[in-house]
């Protein structure tokens, strides 16, 4: 039986030199769920995200303790590469390289060693459909990715993450430099998404996160305040503070 479980998070700290910027965390997520986390500057929330495909390690002076596990598995014992590829990850901003449409979208699998042609002709139009961007550049794939709007380009890397077939998807702040018609393009196609990926979102939007994500976790310096249904979030949270960043209060 396959567990419902994706990540697992047990007593997980983390320091950069002398900050400690996660305290103790103890959370799961769930197989193709959308869990959203919301929390003011400085909560530790892309700490966090960053830590599900160890991308902290870039970073100096950075120390953990505790454990992730993805299926079961401890991810330090994972291959760095082969981690990264199963967990991807959309940045808040845009990053196209400078190619093509067609070989953005099939730069990973290139480098993962995908050779054959019509399968990579598959991989992009395939990818391209799920980030909701095909129907808008299926007859421009040899243009450059820069004369692409920049809600465009965000699910351009939406679709090159997607290219390489990863489990889960981490979206850190995807949304921010976007318009609300592009905004509302990103939510539908994570929405969508769900249906075969594990989506992590980390977002200072409390409505985007009260749009898309089943369940909300509330980080506060550092610390996981608060984790349930995201309409129990929105309308009952177990704790003040959280009913009190929801409703801008601070943060």
């Amino acid at each position: 039986m396959v567990s419902s479980v994706k990540f697992e998070i047990c007593n997980l700290n983390i320091w950069f030199a002398q900050i400690h910027a996660l305290k103790t965390l103890n959370m799961e997520i769930k197989a193709n769920e959308i869990l959203s986390i919301i929390g003011p500057s400085n909560s530790g929330k892309t700490t966090f995200l960053r830590m599900l495909n160890r991308l902290n390690e870039f970073e100096p002076n950075f120390k953990m303790e505790g454990h992730v596990r993805l299926d079961g598995e401890d991810v330090n014992r994972i291959d760095a590469e082969s981690l990264r590829k199963s967990v991807g990850m959309v940045f808040a901003l845009p990053l196209p390289l400078p190619l093509s449409i067609f070989d953005n979208v099939s730069y990973g699998a290139r480098m993962h060693g995908a050779r054959d042609h019509k399968k990579l002709l598959y991989t992009v139009e395939d990818s391209l459909k799920k980030a909701y961007l095909w129907d808008e550049v299926k007859d421009r794939l040899d243009t450059s990715a820069f004369k692409l709007s920049g809600g465009q380009q965000q699910r351009l890397c939406i679709a090159r993450t997607l290219a390489v077939q990863p489990q889960v998807l981490l979206f850190d702040e995807p949304c921010s430099g976007l318009d609300p018609i592009s905004t509302g393009k990103v939510e539908e196609a994570m929405l969508k998404l769900k249906e075969n990926y594990t989506i992590v979102l980390v977002t200072n939007n409390v409505k985007q996160a009260a749009r898309v994500g089943e369940r909300t976790a509330f980080f506060l310096g550092g610390e996981l305040i608060e984790l349930d249904r995201t309409d129990k979030i929105f309308t009952a949270p177990s704790d003040q503070r959280t009913d009190g960043y929801i409703r801008g209060k601070f943060g």
